[in-house]
């Protein structure tokens, strides 16, 4: 199945170079950022953990149904002093209920599961994101090297 996804993709970049080589672009200007996100990634970016959870909290109570609201929340508080796991689980849940395919939500909740033991959970996490990308993308190579690592730690106990 992949390999005809691959197949697709190419015959779809080659028949669109002919527009790329003569400067074609797309006339839809890119939407702004969200700032609530911009926000958030720039307190993540700093590593104020506490900054970036109010400023997703606070997205959150204005906009429940945000995927990436939720998935920036239960990062924050991952990566922070002493996580409260519940709270992790249930916002990054709370993400992929939203949507199902957010590639980030899945990366980080195998993560979050390799910091409470549980490989198996990571890996069907790190398996979804394998069907998600047609190329490898950023969040399956990340999950798949935290479980590599997670893998040779215990190996070496």
């Amino acid at each position: 199945m992949k390999a005809i996804l691959n197949c697709l993709v190419f015959v779809a970049i080659a028949a669109a170079a002919p527009a790329w080589a003569a400067g074609g672009r797309d006339p839809a200007p890119a939407a702004p950022e969200d700032p609530v996100i911009e926000k958030t990634r720039a307190a993540i970016a700093g590593q104020d953990w506490k900054r970036a959870q109010e400023i997703a909290r606070d997205g959150l109570a204005r906009n429940p149904e945000n995927a990436d609201y939720h998935n920036l929340f239960a990062y924050a508080i991952r990566m922070g002093a002493n996580p409260q796991m519940d709270l992790v689980f249930r916002h990054y849940n709370e993400a992929l209920r939203l949507d199902a395919n957010h590639r980030g939500a899945h990366e980080y909740l195998g993560e979050a599961y390799l910091m409470t033991g549980n490989l198996t959970k990571a890996k069907d996490h790190l398996k979804v994101l394998d069907r998600l990308c047609v190329f490898p993308c950023d969040e399956y190579t990340m999950l798949k090297k935290a479980v590599a690592e997670y893998e040779a730690k215990q190996a070496s106990k």
